[in-house]
């Protein structure tokens, strides 16, 4: 499945998705969409989108031979400059995709990338602190390193193929194996004493028996949106994949419930907690790309409290949480009490979050149930209340079935942009700390 999009910006992308035959189109346009949501994140737009359908990639390409031919030509009619393949590629298979188009002998390079180097490209771009740009680094570093090896070792059998000597492309391939492990070593090296500080700050906190609460969620959930609504904190927010990167801390203060006696009212003193947002999730990160980040997320780790932030209006909503709780228990803190935070629910139907306006009066006078537009014209709802409840979408999943299935979680509908029900959720978050 090809679509073509002519433009005239200068990082132009292919974006390329191999699926297994059974795919749905809908799952395959989710797949698609999120891509090149990164792919603009990063600054590139898409010229063209494939869809190759096989039930396993192609041991040595990835893709197959025939849609190779095909992307050639595509790539010099469209003035692609990258191509990216929506999937975690094996450094072989990167290597002869570049063979193949070098031999195209196009004016500048091709870019080939996997769905890690695209994601990387990304946390480098927004990366602000050294810490964040210490661990892009080891990331980068383990990513790369296999594939540096690989490329030595293929250049060497070549050679030998050809007659000449392979001693050379060997050498110089473990020579630069070796500065890589120097530098990983150096690097972990200098992020041990982020660690070590973050670390004694949690100390202190401890000792002040001040309570952490980590934002955590699928990226472009609005975890910095929440933060900012709870603490003021001025976190930077932008509707883009990985507008996070560092660790934001800012303050809350909860104060305690207004007693109400016969003759006057009276509130006394509260508790003040820490909010921590710090890099989202996605999905398909290798657990080398989670390691890297444990600097980061030590906040999450050692959180007394998760909130995981869910993006409601989200079509794969169910299966991003799965995500998210797949990578907590990969960071193993899938025991750490947590909130269900139901985001952006100013984007829905307000009537999504009430029972359904009808129930109340379908059975009035014994008649049976009727649907809106037969409701409007027996004058059972205004006109307004009708326009209402169809001005906006409804969500995939209703949230009372939401609130239902995921009860025990505590879950809570909120939008950070309005601020909306957010005395609720701090309701809840003082319940779930044991604070009085």
């Amino acid at each position: 499945m090809l679509t073509l999009n002519y433009l005239k910006e200068q990082k132009k992308a292919i974006l390329i998705e191999v699926l297994p035959p059974e795919t749905t189109a809908e799952e395959a346009e989710i797949r698609l969409n999120e891509s090149e949501a990164l792919i603009n994140t990063y600054g590139g737009i898409v010229v063209l989108k494939v869809i190759q359908q096989r039930n396993l990639p192609e041991y040595s390409t990835y893709i197959g031979s025939g849609k190779i031919k095909e992307l050639q030509d595509i790539v010099i009619e469209t003035g692609a400059t990258s191509i990216i393949i929506n999937n975690i590629l094996k450094p072989r298979q990167i290597f002869n995709l570049q063979e193949k188009f070098r031999e195209l002998k196009l004016e500048n390079e091709l870019d080939i990338w996997d769905r890690v180097d695209l994601i990387l490209k990304i946390f480098d771009k927004h990366a602000k602190s050294t810490e964040a740009k210490l661990q892009i680094e080891l990331a980068s570093i383990k990513h790369m390193g296999p594939r540096i090896f690989n490329m030595g070792m293929e250049l060497s059998r070549q050679a030998g193929a050809v007659g000449l000597r392979s001693g050379q492309g060997e050498s110089n391939t473990e020579m630069m194996k070796r500065h890589l492990q120097r530098q990983e070593i150096n690097i972990s090296d200098k992020l041990k004493h982020y660690q070590n500080i973050r670390g004694g700050h949690r100390q202190r906190r401890r000792r002040q028996d001040l309570k952490t609460v980590a934002l955590v969620g699928y990226t472009n959930a609005g975890k910095s949106s929440l933060l900012n609504a709870l603490t003021n904190k001025g976190a930077y927010v932008a509707d883009q994949l990985f507008a996070t990167l560092d660790t934001r801390v800012g303050k809350l203060y909860l104060q305690n419930e207004i007693q109400d006696y016969t003759d006057y009212k009276y509130q006394k003193g509260g508790s003040e907690i820490l909010i921590a947002d710090t890099i989202g999730f996605i999905r398909d990160l290798p657990p080398f790309l989670i390691e890297s980040f444990k600097s980061t997320l030590a906040e999450t780790i050692e959180a007394d409290l998760i909130m995981h932030v869910i993006d409601i209006n989200d079509p794969q909503i169910e299966a991003k949480i799965e995500v998210v709780e797949t990578i907590l228990t990969q960071l193993g803190i899938g025991d750490t009490p947590e909130i269900y935070v139901f985001n952006k629910v100013d984007l829905i139907n307000p009537t999504a979050l009430e029972e359904k306006i009808l129930d109340p009066v379908i059975e009035y006078q014994g008649l049976v149930p009727a649907g809106p537009t037969a409701a409007l014209d027996l004058g059972w709802i205004s006109e307004e209340e009708y326009n209402r409840k169809h001005a906006l979408p409804m969500p995939k999943i209703h949230p009372q079935d939401l609130k239902d299935k995921y009860s025990h979680h505590k879950p809570v509908f909120i939008s950070a942009n309005e601020q909306k029900n957010l005395e609720d959720l701090k309701k809840i978050i003082k319940i779930r700390l044991g604070l009085n």
